[in-house]
């Protein structure tokens, strides 16, 4: 036991700095999660291909030019029957996108009818959604789901489980934008991060490079005429392209700048020549036949505070667009007429902070009318909601039993009662009527 002598001794040496404070001999270490240290929850060390998933796109190497074959990652002899049944359900004639007759009561109803069932609920494809695409056929429900690391997921629900499902990769980076194409949906079109936009024909087996861009990262596309002959590619720092599939160059027919970030590009379904961009505070319709190196606007949709996700113009006459926007709101503007002022028809207070784990949402029209989208949703239960263009909420979409996540991105059927959605662990929830 120290004296009172000790102790006062200790305390001058303290105070001229020749004894250390007890507190600067404490160490203090950080904590590291166990993804960084690369175990897992059991304390196993992750083998160095798990860890190695952790990287950044960038570190995936891009393709080399050119077609790749149609082969499935895991090829079985149902890979190859699968193939011929897309071909066959390509070749009959789709129905065409035609306004619903049915008044929104009636819509109610087919919207409850809806039904999300255990067997129609599948991993797809390895990792986050991206983008969703569901065939037009009447007989055979088929949907298509991109992912983070470049590849495309086709799923036939009317097969089991174990054979519907079939992975192709196509690309090296996110699969932001997937579409079968409107003239022959034996054509599946999809677009990458990664600098290419690619035509998969399973009638030939073969993913065909329709256009290549390696100096800039693409976001976007949409079909500029009704055969799908022309493209409109949007690009990360706000380029757009007018890609010809005609052409047997792969280079542009003209591009431009339009100064902002591009997020979406869609194209006006009864005026074609007009397509609407989405970026960060800035929604813009320009006209694809006056496009310039560096052009301006036709029109502005104004009042976004913060970056916005997308923008579509309403599938039946374009009268209107509904935007994503990351201030929480979604946005309906009146576009009947192009030449003078966008008004704000209806505003809707919607969480869309998914954060950076999440896809973003994007509301999408049902294609079957003019006046009702869907997008997703943070609330619980879990669900997909439906809303009309005056802001009223119509329907959720939900199961307690079979959705437990959310659906950032997702697909209408363009005539039938169905909605698929893709989550961020690549899996795929299909409703149906």
């Amino acid at each position: 036991m120290y004296s009172l002598k000790h102790e006062i001794l200790e305390v001058n040496l303290y105070c001229l700095g020749r004894v250390k404070s007890p507190k600067a001999e404490t160490k203090t270490t950080c904590r590291r999660s166990m993804r960084l240290q690369r175990i897992d929850p059991l304390g196993v060390p992750l083998p160095e291909a798990e860890a190695q998933l952790e990287s950044s796109v960038e570190e995936h190497a891009r393709l080399p030019p050119g077609p790749h074959q149609m082969v499935a990652t895991v090829q079985e002899p149902e890979a190859d029957t699968f193939l011929h049944m897309w071909a066959k359900i390509s070749q009959v004639e789709p129905k065409k996108n035609q306004k619903s007759t049915c008044n929104l009561e009636s819509y109610k109803i087919h919207l409850r009818g809806m039904v999300l069932r255990e067997e129609h609920v599948a991993k797809v494809v390895k990792s986050r959604i991206y983008s969703v695409a569901v065939h037009p056929s009447e007989s055979r429900t088929l949907v298509a789901a991109g992912d983070k690391w470049g590849q495309i997921g086709l799923w036939d629900l009317d097969c089991s489980l174990e054979n519907g499902k079939y992975i192709f990769i196509p690309h090296s980076q996110p699969v932001s934008c997937l579409h079968f194409s409107p003239a022959n949906p034996a054509h599946l079109l999809s677009l990458s991060y990664d600098g290419t936009l690619r035509c998969g024909d399973v009638t030939r087996r073969i993913f065909e490079e329709i256009y290549r861009n390696e100096d800039h990262s693409l976001s976007s596309f949409d079909f500029l005429a009704s055969d799908a002959s022309t493209l409109v590619v949007g690009m990360w720092d706000g380029r757009v392209a007018i890609v010809d599939q005609r052409t047997p160059i792969h280079s542009p027919e003209l591009s431009a700048d339009l100064h902002s970030k591009t997020r979406t590009v869609h194209v006006h379904p009864i005026s074609r020549h007009y397509f609407i961009t989405a970026g960060e505070r800035n929604v813009s319709i320009y006209d694809a036949r006056h496009l310039k190196s560096r052009s301006q606007p036709v029109l502005a949709l104004t009042g976004h505070t913060k970056s916005v996700a997308s923008a579509y113009f309403s599938p039946v006459t374009g009268d209107r667009v509904v935007t994503t926007c990351a201030d929480d709101t979604l946005r309906i503007f009146g576009t009947k007429c192009l030449s003078s002022l966008a008004p704000i028809l209806a505003t809707i207070r919607h969480n869309n902070n998914t954060g950076r784990w999440l896809t973003r949402f994007q509301a999408v029209w049902d294609p079957k009318r003019d006046d009702c989208f869907v997008v997703g949703s943070m609330a619980r239960p879990r669900q997909i909601q439906t809303f009309h263009a005056t802001g009223e909420l119509v329907h959720s979409l939900f199961s307690e039993d079979h959705l437990n996540s959310v659906c950032s991105i997702n697909s209408w059927h363009p005539t039938r009662y169905i909605v698929a959605g893709g989550n961020s662990s690549g899996r795929l929830h299909v409703f149906k009527e």
